[in-house]
């Protein structure tokens, strides 16, 4: 990021700031509203100077020091159940993988790296559940074969853009914002 506060931000110092502020809600060094506030702020700043007081508090984060995991990562379930819930991080690209077992992703705590995901959503004769944030737009880009896809994140909200993509066969994939007819505990 240039030193120079009246430039426009990029959408890569945008990110720079995400990380750090990520990482900082990781090791707790920021609550989960200090950090929603922030990560906000800094995906609506115009300028590198309004990017600036958002991290001045915060320990850098270097590049050796950001998850090797926030780019890309998979979450794999075969012949058995595996539920990922509470404080971890997910990546910009999150590919789910079931195979005759059940798959419970939970990111309404999770750390996101930036204002848009990709949950690619592969199920094969198992069941798979992914809960969003509250405030997240979902868009289903993913397909279905002998099988019930339920995706009703809604497109509405302020929050993060999570695109879910993928193929089902012979599975169920649900992907919503409350706990309904499923269980994460």
């Amino acid at each position: 990021m240039t030193d120079d506060p009246v430039l426009r931000a990029s959408d890569a110092d945008r990110d720079r700031v995400a990380a750090v502020l990520g990482e900082a809600l990781a090791t707790g060094r920021l609550t989960s509203v200090e950090h929603a506030d922030r990560l906000d702020a800094a995906y609506t700043a115009k300028t590198v100077g309004e990017l600036v007081p958002l991290t001045r508090d915060l320990p850098e984060v270097t590049a050796s020091h950001v998850p090797s995991v926030v780019e890309q990562q998979t979450i794999d379930s075969k012949f058995s159940k595996v539920i990922r819930k509470g404080r971890w991080v997910a990546s910009r690209h999150t590919k789910l993988s079931a195979t005759f077992g059940a798959l419970i992703v939970d990111l309404s705590e999770a750390v996101l790296p930036g204002r848009e995901i990709t949950i690619e959503a592969d199920a094969r004769f198992s069941k798979m559940i992914v809960r969003v944030p509250d405030n997240a737009r979902v868009i289903d880009e993913g397909a279905s074969m002998f099988g019930k896809r339920n995706v009703s994140g809604g497109s509405e909200g302020d929050g993060p853009l999570i695109r879910i993509a993928g193929r089902s066969m012979f599975s169920k994939v649900i992907v919503s914002r409350g706990v309904s007819d499923w269980n994460l505990r």
